[in-house]
C-alpha cells in the first residue's frame, strides 16, 4: 500500500469521525468540525507553499473534507445551543439564514474546485484564496476571538 492510499483512507475516516462527532450539536463537536476544516486547509497550505509537493489525491481528501463538513456544520447550531460556547457568537442564531448561506457557499465553492481540480501548487494557492476568504468572512461576523 502506498502513502497516497494511507493518506486517502486517513482522510474518509476522519470524515466519518466528523459525521459521528457532528450528530450532537455541541461544543466540542463544533470544535472537531472547525479542526477538520482547518486541518484540510493546512494541507492545501502546504501544497501552496511549496513544503509538501503537489499531490492530486490529498488535494481530493482536502477538498472532500472541508465540502462535507461545512455542509454539515451549520446542524451543529440548533436552537437551544446558543448558551455554554465561548466561542460562537450570539449572531449565529440571530442571523441563521446568514450563516447557513455562508457554510453553503464554502462548501459549493470547495465542490467547485474539486470538480476542476488545480494542476498544480500555483491552482491549490488560488483555490484555497477563495475558500479563506469564505472562512475569513464567516470569523470576522460569527466567531468570538479568545484573547
Amino acid at each position: 500500500m502506498n502513502w497516497k492510499t494511507v493518506a486517502a483512507a486517513a482522510a474518509l475516516a476522519g470524515i466519518a469521525l466528523g459525521s459521528v462527532m457532528a450528530a450532537d450539536g455541541t461544543h466540542d463537536a463544533r470544535i472537531g468540525m472547525m479542526k477538520q476544516i482547518g486541518g484540510a486547509a493546512g494541507s492545501l497550505s502546504a501544497i501552496a507553499k511549496g513544503t509538501k509537493p503537489y499531490d492530486a489525491d490529498a488535494v481530493k481528501a482536502a477538498l472532500t473534507t472541508i465540502a462535507t463538513t461545512a455542509k454539515a456544520f451549520p446542524d451543529q447550531f440548533k436552537p437551544g445551543t446558543e448558551t455554554g460556547d465561548e466561542e460562537a457568537s450570539p449572531k449565529i442564531w440571530e442571523n441563521m439564514d446568514d450563516f447557513k448561506a455562508r457554510a453553503a457557499k464554502l462548501s459549493t465553492d470547495a465542490e467547485t474546485v474539486l470538480a476542476q481540480l488545480p494542476a498544480d501548487a500555483a491552482g491549490v494557492g488560488a483555490a484555497l484564496n477563495t475558500l479563506g476568504g469564505n472562512c475569513g468572512g464567516c470569523h470576522q461576523l460569527y466567531r468570538i476571538k479568545k484573547d
